[in-house]
This record gives structure tokens, sequence and C-alpha cells, in this order.
């Protein structure tokens, strides 16, 4: 992957003349959430509408909104006390505008006269409204699409899914050349800054080197990864071995561990048809059901058992600040381990507008412009591995 000084170089070289003949815009995409109380039950209905969180048969995807309304009507209420435990509502809009905002690490964007745009895939401002109102109007001639850390069907291949649709009908769109990251967990400047993180908060424990780090990611059905190809799983755990690697230059020899979490977004994304056609669906408070989900699960009591004392957790899948990070992590994640006999915890704070995460985030977007192909080009290279 490249680093800061290519992309340095390569604006050098090309950033005056792709200024006078080329519109850039970048466009942010993150999940989206719940700006307060209110927006949580239409928000849970827009995730679970999504065909690619729950999946049903051809023959049955005249339910999925249906059904997304009446999941969304039952966990509202639970999911509303989340919301309200972070304040009542979402970071994710704010931290997201930050990163395009950001000033001093988005130089490189800035000299290349990018417009920066934020997409959420479930709620305002949502995805489509970005490209058709915002993108269209500023007649933008070639776009950037930096996702998700780690490649999943959920996350950047549903996001494909709506690019796809929305710019095949569309005249200008179709001839729009356009380059989608579709993961970046390798970079150097990532990796480097999630290590950069994760030293800083063990410097603060009064035994550095006795520390677990406990790496905590999404956790997504085992068939996504077993039967439709998803390759989530595997690019978490190159991910961590590529910190530890870093971490490991730098001295820093402690214990990890990996734990996916039973989130209730990866819980009920576990739906399935039986062999005779009745919907099931896993329970909403049991790891035990139809459908299984990634493994090893977070067991916070089980490494309080095997004599655990201090624990810093590193949310791996997470490059924002968000309900299962502020809430599932630092409460209920927190909570469990002191009364299960960890002594000190700490938690590794999801990168957000960190300078250098922006700065390489930045330079990825510089790396990509040479690849931006128009739409039906685009399609072709995405069915490869849109893992439907």
């Amino acid at each position: 992957m490249g680093n800061c000084t290519s992309s340095e170089k390569f604006v050098q070289e090309c950033c005056y003349t792709h200024a006078a003949t080329e519109k850039l815009g970048v466009l942010l995409v993150n999940i989206g959430g719940p700006e307060n109380l209110n927006d949580v039950q239409p928000f849970l209905c827009n995730l679970f509408a999504d065909p690619d969180v729950i999946r049903l048969p051809k023959l049955f995807k005249f339910l999925q909104r249906p059904l997304a309304k009446l999941i969304s009507i039952l966990l509202a209420p639970k999911t509303k006390q989340r919301y309200a435990a972070i304040g009542g509502g979402s970071p994710l809009r704010r931290i997201t505008d930050g990163t395009g905002k950001n000033e001093n690490p988005s130089k490189i964007l800035r000299q290349l006269h990018a417009n920066v745009y934020v997409g959420m895939r479930y709620w305002y401002p949502f995805m489509e409204e970005a490209i058709q109102q915002q993108i269209k109007r500023d007649r933008i001639t070639k776009l950037v699409l930096p996702l998700f850390p780690q490649f999943s069907i959920t996350t950047t291949g549903s996001s494909i899914r709506v690019l796809q649709r929305i710019f095949m009908h569309d005249a200008y769109l179709s001839r729009l050349p356009v380059s989608i990251i579709r993961f970046w967990y390798q970079r150097q400047g990532y990796i480097r800054s999630i290590a950069d993180s994760i030293v800083t908060q063990l410097s603060k424990f009064q035994k550095p080197e006795e520390i677990l780090i406990f790496f905590s990611a999404h956790g997504v059905p085992v068939s996504y990864v077993e039967n439709a190809g998803d390759p989530y799983k595997d690019q978490i755990e190159e991910c961590i071995y590529l910190i530890m690697r870093e971490l490991k230059a730098r001295g820093v020899r402690n214990d990890h561990t990996l734990a996916y979490q039973v989130s209730f977004r990866a819980r009920v994304s576990a739906f399935t048809w039986n062999n005779n056609d009745n919907l099931s669906m896993l329970a909403l408070q049991s790891r035990v059901g139809p459908v299984q989900l990634l493994k090893p699960y977070t067991n916070l009591v089980e490494l309080g058992r095997k004599g655990v004392k201090s624990l810093l957790a590193v949310p791996i899948s997470f490059e924002s600040e968000h309900i299962e990070t502020l809430e599932e992590i630092d409460m209920g994640y927190k909570d469990l381990a002191l009364k299960s006999g960890i002594e000190n915890w700490g938690r590794v704070a999801a990168l957000g507008c960190t300078s250098s995460f922006i700065t390489d985030l930045a330079d990825a977007v510089v790396e990509a412009l040479p690849s931006a192909k128009a739409l039906s080009i685009l399609r072709e290279t995405a069915k490869e591995s849109d893992c439907r």
C-alpha cells in the first residue's frame, strides 16, 4: 500500500493540471444513526430493510419492509434506552462531518480542490441524497469513495449495491468516473494510527507489560463468510496481525485476543429460511439459534476466571465512535469485566478525526484517482467481489 510520501509526490506532479480539468468529489459513507430518541424506530426500520442485513429468499422479498418495521417496533424501546445512556443520539454524523472538514490533515485534498460529501446508509444525510442533491448539483467529474476499513457484505457490499442502483439509470452518473476504495485495513498509516493509540493507552496503566490487548469486532453471521464469500473475518484477523507486528517493532509484546460482538444488529442479521419455509430468527438475547455468528464471542467472565487482571479494549472494526463502542463496550463490557475480576480497564478510542488517520485517508483518495472508471466498467469489477 502507498504512504504519505508517494501521495505528496503524486500531488506535486499533477495537482495543478488536475485542478484545471477535473472537479474531484470525495464521498464519505457511514452507517448513520438516530440523532434523537424519536429517530430510533425509523432508523432501525431502514437498517433492517436492507437486504444485505436481513437476507430473504427472492420469493419472499416482498416481506423485507414489513418485517423490518415489525423488528424495529419490537427493538425500539430497548434501543432507545441504549441511546439515552449515551446522550440521546448517535455521534456518527458529527464525527463523519469532522472527517470531511478537518482542515490540517486534509491539505492534500484541498490542493486537489476536492469537494467532500457525507452520505449515511440508514439515516440523514442519506447516501442517495448526497449523490442526487449535492454531487450532481456540483457537476463533479471524478468521484472517490473510501468506504469501510474491512470489507463486509453488510457494509461495503451494501453501499456498492446502492451506488450501482443510483448510477445505473442516470445519464450523468452512469458516465461519472468512480473509484471505490473497497477496504483499507492494510494501509501503513491506518495500522500505525491504531498502534499509536494502543501505545498511548498502555502507558496509562501502572504495569503496561501485563495488559491483555482485547480486540473487539462487529459480529456477522458465519454463513456470510462460509457460503457467500465475505472476506470480513480474514481481513479482521490480518488487520490484527499487522497491528501486533507494528507493536512488536516498537518493543510492545503484550498478549492479545479477539472477540466478535453479539450485538443486536448481528443477532437480527441472523435471519434465515429453514427447510420448512418457516421464518426463524436467532433469539435476540441468546447466542444460540438457527444461524451461528462469528466466534469467538466476547466472554469477559472467562477472561476473569483465567486470571486476567488488566485489559485494554480496542474496537478494531470501528473507525468512528457509536453505540457499540460508547454503550456496549464502555458500559456493558466494562461493567461485566470489573464484576468478573478484571481490576484495571482501559479502552482505545476509535480513530475518528485523528490527524494521522485523516491524513492517510486523504493519501488513499489521491492514490485511488487513476483507477476511477465509469459505472459500466465499475459494475463488472464490483460483481467479482460483491458477495451476493
